[in-house]
């Protein structure tokens, strides 16, 4: 059974393409996510020879020296200023075992088919490569998503997208066959002095709504927004709006990699382990 379709595959590669012109404006978010995979790549000692970077934006991710790197966006003219393919990211045209890392920054929370996506990179890389990922989960923009809330209490519309947790992204990890899975989440808190600044941010870096049933934001809505969201300021005239980054770490499996015991195969029982501890003395 196909994943369902929430997320307006249409409007997204239209919001990419608006955003591209003026990305370098707006990529701090990105450049975050980029710094904090490229920080999670320096530690890993070995060599990569074909890089995917997967949801490239304007082919920032700095490739480690002497790799080749394919990059792809689901937005026509991010793909085609990288010199890359165009794909959605769980509708991808590489062949099994193409890569041995894929890179990705700030995609896959808008993808419809997560679980497929994170197959497909599984995939599509080599034994023991590498795939790296981060994302933004549960707990962004709680700010922006408290106050419409408020105002729209009565009459309340789909705006932000759904959230993944931390916990279910290391889930989704194990089910797509990575070994070694690790999912951690960090936090970013970016303060504004207007609502406005926030949904020019959203707009500028392609990460406005594009839920399937959305509806326009009306300009009273708005207005009551703003007030709210003023209303939410610090004593310096600012409010904190929060992004929480998912990172993704995860291997296809390798004969050579660290593997669990197998089940049963332990020589001493518990019971005989905890009989070299004695008893606690009653008072």
């Amino acid at each position: 059974m196909s994943a369902p379709e929430i997320f307006d595959r249409v409007a997204r590669r239209l919001h990419r393409d608006r955003a591209a012109p003026e990305y370098a404006s707006y990529d701090f978010l990105h450049a975050v996510m980029i710094d904090g995979l490229a920080d999670r790549l320096a530690t890993v000692k070995r060599d990569f020879a074909d890089m995917l970077d997967l949801g490239c934006f304007d082919a920032a991710f700095p490739a480690p020296p002497g790799v080749r790197v394919t990059r792809c966006d689901a937005g026509a003219a991010f793909a085609r200023a990288a010199g890359g393919v165009q794909a959605d990211e769980d509708m991808l045209p590489f062949a099994s075992e193409s890569f041995d890392l894929i890179v990705s920054a700030g995609v896959l929370d808008t993808v419809n088919d997560l679980p497929g996506a994170l197959a497909m990179a599984r995939r599509m890389l080599r034994p023991d490569g590498l795939f790296l990922a981060a994302f933004c989960g549960a707990g962004t923009l709680s700010t922006l998503r408290a106050t419409l809330r408020e105002v729209e209490r009565e009459r309340p519309a789909a705006r932000i997208h759904p959230q993944v947790d931390v916990r279910s992204a290391g889930d989704l990890l194990m089910r797509a066959g990575f070994a070694l899975p690790v999912a951690d989440i960090e936090p970013l808190t970016v303060r504004y002095s207007d609502i406005g600044g926030l949904l020019r941010d959203l707009r500028g870096m392609a990460a406005t709504n594009i839920l399937r049933d959305r509806v326009p934001l009306r300009r009273d809505t708005l207005a009551s927004a703003a007030e709210a969201f003023a209303a939410r300021a610090d004593p310096d005239g600012k409010t904190a709006e929060q992004f929480d980054i998912i990172y993704l770490t995860g291997w296809a499996p390798a004969p050579s990699q660290p593997q669990p015991a197998r089940r049963g195969s332990g020589t001493q029982s518990l019971k005989t382990a905890l009989a070299r501890f004695p008893e606690p003395k009653s008072e």
